[in-house]
């Protein structure tokens, strides 16, 4: 069972929090690799199908998967864009953990030497 979402918020918070759960991020991964049916998706989880499309429903209103429907078979593509601000987000944290650890060894260095 799904838990409550609080109220939307900026679209870095919505795709973090649809990564945050395993299954999620398995239907994810398992896209990566290219479209695919709900049933397809569903058959390698340990959850209901009802539960996988509650968990694809996240992951639209994320933006990170589409989907279409076309008969009775919908099937999902994942939509690789979503992914740009959370990449934009690591990196810049990514880029400030790196200077202040370059700031730490030339102290440390310089205590070395002295």
């Amino acid at each position: 069972m799904l838990k409550s979402r609080p109220a939307p918020g900026p679209p870095l918070d919505d795709v973090f929090h649809a990564l945050a759960d395993p299954s999620r991020r398995s239907i994810v991964e398992r896209l990566s690799r290219g479209s695919a049916s709900v049933s397809d998706l569903a058959a390698p989880l340990p959850i209901s199908l009802p539960a996988v499309h509650q968990h694809l429903q996240v992951l639209e209103e994320s933006g990170l998967v589409s989907s279409v429907k076309v008969g009775r078979v919908r099937t999902c593509t994942i939509e690789p864009a979503a992914l740009r601000p959370v990449e934009r987000w690591i990196v810049k944290r990514r880029e400030g953990w790196e200077r202040r650890l370059d700031r730490l060894g030339d102290y440390l260095a310089e205590q070395d030497a002295g």
